[in-house]
């Protein structure tokens, strides 16, 4: 079907499916309060608005004490290809090329970083784009150089799932990828808040951040897929170690997670979107309750787990994360801000600091590069960005 494009609360959204199901996902959106789902909707509050702190030591909604920011520097070295359509995740491969997702298209595609030249690899069957769904997350399995496997974690018609396939690159263009196998399935979807990020950790599991799919009571049940952070296996089964027996669920709690990073101790941690107040970059735990939609930012009660930092809404809308030179990168949608968040073991050591801010319009995906350098995909061909000549690219960066 032709695409169609469509406004909901300020916010273009393109979409591939019929005209009713349009017109009903938009009104699950504007029942669901999706202040900062995925992007600029406009804000409910009104008035003065709350910035970006640090730490634990104040209640909820108050400022916490400023903290000087640790020096920090982020210099942009080149761009590394442009002409990039819906790009979502990116998954470096052995050798230093890239592969990037298309949300909306649903291909994957390698790119030289070298000659930035792209080469489509194939369109991931059973792929359904509507609203914040589609191809999301990418990954390559822990044994990419023998195994060839791609894991993609996408929306389909009827949940969200997480498949591997075969890229076999000695076959031509366009169809080098091998046929989907579900590993796992049943994640809630919605037209909002389909989470979407996977990464293998150095564990060697496999985790996906997961949404509420605009259902805030999936959050807190601990049956449901929705609004968690999963740990599996590269098969799909409960990884071992899970807090709760014969679960993948890792973390509850979540709103909509889609950032998801290691430190060096390999400690993991997430950033995931707020509603009207505070979005979040928590520190993860095993087991522990994030307090969505009991709790949105910091909290006094000792139930949830309380956020290492927090930015109102409209600052950041975080996507994508990563660690690189003692700190946290967090790309901003709404915020169309690279935020720095130096990390002192588990608590930011600082107030967060923002590079980039309307450089590059909304930032989706960030990784790491190794040392000093991150690669950084911007996200303005979504329907909620303004494209420039040249969208959407990706960036190599230079971080302190």
């Amino acid at each position: 079907m032709k695409s169609e494009t469509r406004r909901v609360e300020g916010t273009v959204i393109v979409q591939r499916r019929a005209v009713s199901a349009v017109l009903a996902a938009a009104a699950l959106l504007l029942t669901a309060g999706c202040s900062s789902g995925d992007g600029d909707a406009p804000e409910k509050n009104g008035g003065a608005r709350p910035t970006a702190t640090a730490g634990s030591e104040t209640s909820p909604g108050a400022r916490a004490t400023a903290t000087p920011p640790a020096k920090g520097s982020v210099s942009v070295v080149r761009t590394v290809a442009e002409g990039l359509k819906t790009p979502w995740g990116l998954a470096p491969i052995p050798g230093g090329d890239l592969l990037v997702s298309s949300r909306d298209e649903a291909t994957i595609t390698r790119i030289d970083t070298k000659t930035g030249k792209k080469t489509e690899l194939g369109e991931v069957p059973g792929v359904s784009p509507a609203g914040e769904g589609g191809l999301m997350g990418i990954a390559l399995s822990p044994d990419f150089a023998a195994d060839h496997m791609i894991y993609a974690y996408f929306t389909s018609a009827s949940d969200n799932r997480v498949v591997r396939m075969l890229y076999d690159e000695k076959r031509p263009a366009g169809q080098q990828l091998g046929a989907p196998d579900t590993i796992f399935k049943g994640i809630p979807k919605g037209f909002i808040h389909n989470g979407g990020r996977i990464a293998f950790g150095p564990d060697r599991m496999l985790y996906a951040g997961t949404g509420e799919s605009g259902d805030t009571g999936l959050s807190q049940d601990k049956k449901s897929l929705g609004g968690k952070i999963l740990r599996m296996t590269p098969e799909g089964e409960p990884a071992p170690g899970n807090p709760f027996p014969d679960s993948p669920v890792y973390s509850y709690g979540h709103r909509n997670v889609q950032g998801l990073a290691w430190d060096r101790e390999q400690r993991l941690f997430a950033s995931e979107f707020g509603q009207d107040t505070w979005d979040e970059l928590n520190a993860i735990k095993p087991g522990d309750n994030y307090g969505w939609p009991e709790a949105e930012g910091r909290t006094d009660d000792d139930a949830f787990h309380s956020p290492l930092a927090q930015w109102a809404t409209d600052e950041a809308s975080p996507s994508g994360l990563a660690h690189a030179e003692g700190s946290l990168w967090m790309a901003g949608l709404r915020g169309r801000t690279l935020w720095r968040v130096p990390l002192g073991g588990t608590e930011a050591s600082a107030d967060p600091q923002p590079f980039l801010k309307e450089e590059y319009g909304r930032l989706r995906t960030v990784v790491a590069a190794g040392g000093d350098r991150l690669w950084l995909v911007t996200s303005n061909t979504d329907g909620r960005g303004d494209p420039k000549a040249g969208d959407d690219r990706v960036l190599e960066l230079k971080v302190s």
